[in-house]
């Protein structure tokens, strides 16, 4: 066995992406792959997981640390036999920037008036249509961590009025915050609402009908429009697809649903003021992800803490 630990790598990714950068991950490192039923992980140490084998604990038994491949670790929490043994998320400048940059687009796109010139254009009808400026809008924040502040300083640059909500209040220089107890009034000052939540017990199925129907009505665009890149647990598709069709809410921008892949028959496909993208507004960078894990186990190795460990008790 090599002087440093042996990693299992279970990852649910495009697995040419995977090959090709573990091609110069880990090096003098035994990597074993999950995917062999017929391996031998016994004496793994840590593993790089993501939607993992439900059996890869029974095989691993002597993990010391699990390591999520991206932000999200609440498909490793909900695992059965879970090991009592940390939990690392994974944080970094190319997973934070590309979801920013994903916020920031369905933002402007909204603003801008995309899906309905979208429509005009396939219906080869001319018209201009009323478009407010940033400043006119207010742009709700719920989830103010690594992720939710980035999106939080881009969207004033871009010159949105913003102001961010999270469980325990946060303070961010220039914006007004919320916590727990003040949802209603963030609600009712929010024209574009964006959830970049953990999935949680206390967030699971928290945008349902009731959160849509506190939204201010009459803004700069009308109608709220409600954009989620968080976790799809934590959105009422029935009522999330009502709201939609009753003019609760003017529009949407969706990278995360209760099911996915998204099946054939949803109603979101044919919605032309709703924007679908896979699970793609922060694909993890396979790269970066090993570079993340290999920099944590050295430091797990070397008796120093790891950081980013997930607290079990708030689920992130």
């Amino acid at each position: 066995m090599s002087a440093k630990k042996p990693v299992v790598i279970d990852l649910k990714f495009e697995r040419r992406e995977v090959d090709a950068a573990l091609a110069s991950a880990f090096p003098g490192r035994t990597v074993l792959h999950a995917s062999d039923p017929d391996l031998d992980l016994s004496e793994a140490r840590y593993a790089v997981i993501w939607k993992p084998e439900p059996n890869l604990f029974e095989r691993a038994p002597k993990l010391e640390v699990l390591f999520s491949g991206g932000a999200g670790v609440d498909h490793i929490l909900s695992m059965p036999n879970l090991p009592d043994i940390p939990i690392v998320r994974f944080v970094d400048e190319s997973l934070t920037t590309r979801m920013s940059e994903w916020v920031v687009l369905q933002c402007l796109s909204h603003l801008r008036q995309a899906p309905a010139y979208l429509k005009q254009q396939r219906e080869h009808h001319w018209r201009e249509l009323s478009q407010p400026e940033a400043k006119d809008l207010t742009v709700g924040v719920m989830g103010l961590g690594v992720l939710g502040q980035d999106s939080v300083k881009k969207l004033k640059v871009m010159g949105f009025d913003v102001i961010g909500w999270s469980r325990s209040r946060k303070t961010i220089e220039g914006v007004e915050t919320f916590d727990s107890g003040e949802l209603d009034a963030f609600l009712a000052r929010t024209d574009i609402l964006v959830g970049l939540l953990p999935l949680t017990p206390d967030t699971r199925g928290i945008f349902d009908a009731s959160l849509f129907a506190k939204l201010r009505q009459g803004g700069a665009l009308g109608r709220p429009v409600f954009i989620n890149a968080g976790r799809g647990g934590s959105q009422v598709d029935a009522d999330l697809a009502a709201a939609l069709g009753k003019g609760i809410l003017g529009g949407a921008s969706l990278d995360v649903f209760e099911q996915e892949p998204l099946p054939t028959d949803s109603p979101y496909w044919a919605m032309e003021n709703v924007i679908v993208t896979p699970h793609a507004a922060s694909a993890s960078d396979v790269r970066a992800l090993f570079r993340n894990a290999e920099a944590q186990m050295e430091r797990h190795e070397a008796g120093q803490p790891l950081q980013h460990v997930v607290d079990r008790r708030t689920g992130y």
